[in-house]
C-alpha cells in the first residue's frame, strides 16, 4: 500500500504486535504506528483511520481477519462498549506478561536502566469479582429508565449495568434494585450539560473480609424528599449494609466526590481487616480496590525490608495508614505525611483502634514538610499520586540520604522518571522491582521499586 492510504477515513490492514500503556493494541503501517482499541497482539485486522498524524494514527477496528491465539471471549456482555475494562478480551496470563513488559519498557526508555530487575507480576485470588469499591454515574434512558454504569469508551454515554463481573459479586443485587427505588421515589437525576438535577453518582463499598457494605449517593444539593425512610428500608433489606450516606458535590466538575458527607442512617464507615489490623473506611477514603493483592504487595515489602525493630521509617503520602500501621508493628518509630487532613484523622483513629502508639502523622504537602523534618529516617516509603513526586521531594531525599527507599507507584512512567533522578548520580541502586495486578482486565499496573545506597 502507498502513502495515499494514510488519511482519515481510509481502511488499512495491520497486524497488532504490542499493547500500549493505555490498553490499545499497537500495529505498524508503512513505518508508522497505529493504535487500535479492543485488539490483541497477533490479531491481523482491518481498521479505519480516525485521528491521523504524520507518524501515528488512532483507528477503530472494522474486521478481524486472523484472531490472535491470546484473544478470548469477554466475561461481560457489554465489554466491547463499556469503558470500565480494556482487556477482557485478552487471555489473563498474557495480560500479566504485557504489564511486566510495560514496566520494563518504561524503566528502560524513560528511566535509562539497562536490564532492570523486574519480577513477574504479583497476583492473588482472581481476575474477576475483585473490586471492593464501585462508583457509577447515573443517567436516564430514552424510555425514562434510571441508568447506572460506566461511560462508553471515549464518551459520556452511560452503558447501563445491572451487574458487573469485576466488582465484588455481593454488590450485584443492590445495583438494579436501588435504581428502581430511585425511580419510584421520583428523585431527579443530574444532567451534567445543564448542571441540573440531584443524584450524580451511586457509590458502593464492601469490606472484602468483613462483608460490610456502605452505600453513598453523590448529590448536587441533597434535596431528596423521603431519603430517611428509603435509607432505613435499604438497611433492613440488605443485612450487610451498615450505612447510607449523602455526599454533596454542587460544583460543575468531573470530580466525583465533594467535601461534605452526611450519614443518613447507620454509620458513616465500614470496617475492613487488612494485614491483621482493623481499618475504618469512609465513602471517600482512598483504599486500594483489590484488598488481597494490596496485602500481598505489603508482604513483599515486609519480606524485602526484613525489619529488625530498631528502624525509623518515614511514610510519605501515607493516606489512612494502610502501609504505615502494619510496618509500625515491626519498626521502632514511623512518621506518616499526608496532605489530606481527613485522611490523617482516620489514620490516627486507625492507630488508636489497633493499639499502635509508635506512629506520628503530620498534615501537609510532602514537598513542604520533608525538607524541614527533624528526623533522619533509615527507610523512606513513597506512595505518591499518578503525577509522581515533586522535584523538591527527590532533592530532599538526595540530601538526606536514607539508607533505603521503597517507591510504590500507580503510574510506571512517573516512577521511571523519579527513579532516574534518584539513581543517575550513583546515589542509589535499583535492587528489585515488583509489579502487582491491582486492576485485572485493565491496562493499569501497580509497581513497587526498592532502592539502596
Amino acid at each position: 500500500m502507498t502513502n495515499t492510504a494514510w488519511r482519515q477515513g481510509e481502511t488499512i490492514e495491520v497486524e497488532i504486535s504490542d499493547l500500549s500503556d493505555t490498553g490499545d493494541g499497537v500495529g505498524r503501517f508503512d513505518q508508522r504506528v497505529v493504535f487500535v482499541p479492543d485488539t490483541v497482539p497477533g490479531d491481523r485486522i482491518l481498521v479505519r483511520l480516525l485521528h491521523v498524524k504524520p507518524k501515528y494514527a488512532h483507528a477503530t477496528l472494522k474486521q478481524i481477519l486472523i484472531e490472535s491465539p491470546q484473544r478470548i471471549r469477554p466475561s461481560c456482555i457489554v465489554a466491547d462498549k463499556c469503558g470500565g475494562c480494556q482487556w477482557q478480551h485478552i487471555n489473563y496470563n498474557y495480560q500479566l506478561q504485557a504489564k511486566q513488559n510495560q514496566v520494563i519498557q518504561a524503566l528502560e526508555r524513560i528511566g535509562g536502566f539497562n536490564h532492570p530487575p523486574v519480577d513477574p507480576v504479583l497476583t492473588t485470588t482472581s481476575s474477576l469479582g475483585y473490586r471492593n469499591k464501585v462508583t457509577y454515574p447515573l443517567g436516564i434512558s430514552a424510555t425514562g429508565q434510571i441508568q447506572a454504569g460506566y461511560y462508553q469508551k471515549g464518551s459520556h454515554h452511560i452503558i447501563n449495568l445491572n451487574q458487573c463481573p469485576i466488582q465484588d459479586q455481593r454488590l450485584n443485587p443492590l445495583l438494579a434494585e436501588i435504581k428502581q427505588d430511585i425511580k419510584q421515589q421520583g428523585w431527579s437525576i443530574y444532567d451534567e450539560n445543564r448542571h441540573q438535577g440531584e443524584i450524580r453518582h451511586l457509590s458502593l463499598r464492601i469490606g472484602r473480609r468483613t462483608g460490610q457494605i456502605l452505600l453513598t449517593l453523590v448529590v448536587k444539593n441533597g434535596k431528596l424528599p423521603g431519603i430517611e425512610n428509603q435509607a432505613q428500608q435499604w438497611l433492613q433489606r440488605y443485612p450487610q449494609l451498615v450505612g447510607v450516606c449523602l455526599n454533596r458535590n454542587s460544583d460543575r466538575t468531573n470530580a466525583i466526590f465533594g467535601k461534605e458527607t452526611t450519614c443518613i442512617t447507620g454509620i458513616p464507615y465500614l470496617t475492613e481487616q487488612f494485614a491483621g489490623l482493623e481499618f475504618q473506611i469512609r465513602p471517600d477514603t482512598f483504599f486500594q480496590v483489590y484488598t488481597e493483592t494490596a496485602e500481598a504487595l505489603l508482604q513483599v515489602i515486609q519480606t524485602e525490608l526484613n525489619l529488625q525493630g530498631n528502624e525509623t521509617i518515614l511514610d510519605a503520602y501515607c493516606g489512612i495508614g494502610t502501609l504505615t500501621l502494619p510496618l509500625a508493628k515491626q519498626s521502632q518509630k514511623i512518621v506518616g505525611l499526608e496532605v489530606q487532613s481527613a485522611a490523617v484523622e482516620q489514620a490516627i483513629l486507625n492507630a488508636q483502634n489497633n493499639g499502635i502508639n509508635n506512629v506520628k502523622f503530620l498534615v501537609g504537602a510532602v514537598e513542604k514538610i520533608l525538607p524541614s523534618l527533624d528526623i533522619v529516617p533509615d527507610i523512606v516509603l513513597l506512595d505518591p499520586p499518578r503525577k509522581g513526586c515533586d522535584t523538591n521531594v527527590i532533592k530532599s531525599l538526595l540530601d538526606r540520604k536514607p539508607h533505603r527507599i521503597v517507591y510504590v507507584s500507580c503510574k510506571v512512567a512517573t516512577l521511571a522518571r523519579d527513579l532516574k533522578m534518584l539513581c543517575e548520580q550513583g546515589s542509589y541502586q535499583l535492587t528489585k522491582v515488583q509489579p502487582a495486578d491491582f486492576f485485572p482486565q485493565t491496562s493499569h499496573v501497580e509497581t513497587v521499586a526498592f532502592l539502596e545506597r
